[in-house]
């Protein structure tokens, strides 16, 4: 059993995320990235969950084939039971020596079924199935089956590029349908909107009088990106806030319990275990519950089993009266007394006046305030984002500190930061971080570097008033400790210029760069 907030199997990572409720109990497979080298293939793994608290790893559920097997790697699908109670689990075939025409690995749908409650699966290499000839045969993948009821038929979507047209506005939501789920015939696209390279992991769901198409992308924002429509084949519009978070949460699908819909995606790791490090394929899970607004718009929020894993009464970080702080013309802070441990929440109520300061919390902090990371939020630009400072030094010199970038573009979160009271939930996990303000955004990433254990509140260019600051114990039952180690973590000396971001790294170990270009992306 893990007791860990955000999941992550004792060897290896956690990859895209295949969840499955039933009868109370999330079923939640997911590729099990064990980054070995050589690669020996890709499995499905399983862990279970019925409290969001406590993760049972059950260990492989589907293995990948052989070195000569078209599922060397098994890859993202779905699963969905029939009828008569046998569940079917629909998945992506890849074997790099398996080439197609031109030259890159085929993706194929390959298909297993289970009569024992998903406790062993038979493959039935019989029912695979490639691309059509108007597609690419290396992208055709993430198979998301569903049940229509109105046409009687079932329906699979898959991540899909057509052959024509600007390369990078080729992908689109393919779509099978059969009446027995062994059968498949092609038909029109679900959704080709001419806009990304892929959008991979499709899901689409019903929630009261609206249709959800959930898909992630990785040309535009590198984000998890959902759309709406009154009907379950479209059309597909675009709400105003249409991403579920940023960078730092991907290929994230649903499961819906007691009325409740929940988000499972991965919080990437970082090359080198350094703030500056490229995104890797691959990291730990993370859970979002969505809300459903008036206007059938989506709300994301930590679920509350989450944030009730710690302790309801914290420690009060501010006097009773709060904290009113800044200056009309500059930057003020001010630092909290007591360490703050690896693991714990904070709570943070705070009051955007009529100048709109920006303000924030400073964590992983010197005991001055001057070197941290920083949670941001930005009333006048409408906006939260996650930034750090000191950035990267590039030189000696007083400039050379990599200030031409202002903050992490992928990290920045949409928000309404109108005047009144706002609230902040963030939940800290050795370098995992996921803020959440007024249960409507989420952002997600890892903060690898620390300066400290101080934790302090700001606020530039007018003033914020601070109401509370609460940091909560985890697990239930115990206390912030008054003097706790910071969990290990880059100091800022020997962080270096070692793990720079590199923007032409390959998004996937089996993906070589030159295949970028064409779109051949796994999920």
């Amino acid at each position: 059993m893990s007791g860990r907030i955000f999941f992550t199997p004792e060897e290896g990572w956690v990859g895209d995320i295949i969840p499955f409720e039933e009868n109370g109990t999330f079923k939640l497979f997911f590729l099990h990235e064990r980054r070995e080298n050589p690669r020996e293939g890709m499995s499905w793994r399983l862990v279970t969950t019925q409290d969001l608290r406590e993760y049972h790893d059950q260990g492989d559920a589907l293995l990948h084939g052989s070195p000569q097997s078209p599922d060397f790697n098994a890859y993202t699908g779905s699963v969905v039971v029939d009828g008569e109670g046998v569940h079917h689990l629909f998945y992506t075939g890849q074997n790099p020596r398996n080439l197609g025409a031109d030259g890159l690995p085929l993706q194929l749908v390959m298909h297993a079924i289970s009569h024992d409650g998903m406790r062993h699966w038979d493959k039935r290499p019989q029912d695979t199935f490639g691309a059509p000839e108007a597609y690419e045969s290396a992208d055709w993948r993430d198979p998301f089956v569903f049940y229509d009821e109105k046409s009687g038929l079932w329906r699979m979507l898959l991540a899909a590029r057509d052959k024509t047209g600007p390369s990078r506005r080729r992908g689109l939501t393919a779509q099978c349908v059969s009446k027995d789920l062994q059968r498949w015939e092609y038909a029109e696209p679900f959704w080709a909107p001419e806009r990304f390279i892929t959008h991979e992991c499709p899901e689409v769901f019903r929630w009261g009088q609206w249709w959800y198409l959930v898909y992630s992308e990785f040309s535009d924002a590198f984000a998890t990106r959902y759309r709406m429509s009154r009907d379950r084949l479209g059309p597909w519009r675009a709400p105003d806030a249409d991403t579920v978070d940023g960078r730092g949460f991907y290929a994230a699908k649903t499961a819906e319990r007691q009325g409740r819909r929940f988000f499972f995606g991965w919080i990437p790791t970082r090359k080198g275990s350094s703030d500056d490090g490229a995104y890797e394929w691959a990291g730990s899970m993370s859970v979002l519950e969505a809300r459903q607004r008036q206007d059938g718009t989506l709300a994301f929020s930590i679920p509350r089993e989450i944030l009730g894993s710690f302790n309801e009464q914290g420690e009060e970080l501010l006097s009773a009266e709060g904290l009113l702080l800044g200056r009309e013309d500059g930057y003020a802070s001010h630092m909290l007394s007591g360490d703050i441990p690896a693991t714990c929440r904070i709570s943070v109520g705070f009051t955007v006046g009529a100048d709109k300061a920006d303000a924030g919390v400073i964590i992983h902090a010197s005991a001055d305030g001057d070197s941290g990371h920083i949670l941001r939020v930005e009333p006048k630009r409408g906006r939260m984002v996650i930034d750090r400072w000191p950035r990267l030094r590039t030189g000696d010199e007083q400039w050379q500190i990599s200030g031409d970038v202002p903050y992490l573009l992928e990290l920045e979160r949409p928000c309404d930061l109108s005047e009144g009271h706002h609230e902040l939930n963030i939940v800290m996990e050795d370098d995992i971080f996921v803020a959440c303000l007024d249960d409507e955004v989420t952002v997600s990433c890892r903060m690898e570097q620390s300066w400290g254990n101080a934790l302090g509140v700001f606020s530039n260019d007018g003033r914020t008033s601070f109401d509370t600051v609460v940091a909560h114990a985890y697990p239930v039952g115990d206390t912030i400790p008054s003097d706790t180690g910071a969990c290990p973590r880059r100091s800022e000396t020997d962080a270096g210029t070692e793990g720079a971001a590199d923007v032409n790294a390959p998004l996937h170990p089996d993906i070589r760069n030159d295949e970028l270009a064409g779109g051949a992306v796994m999920s």
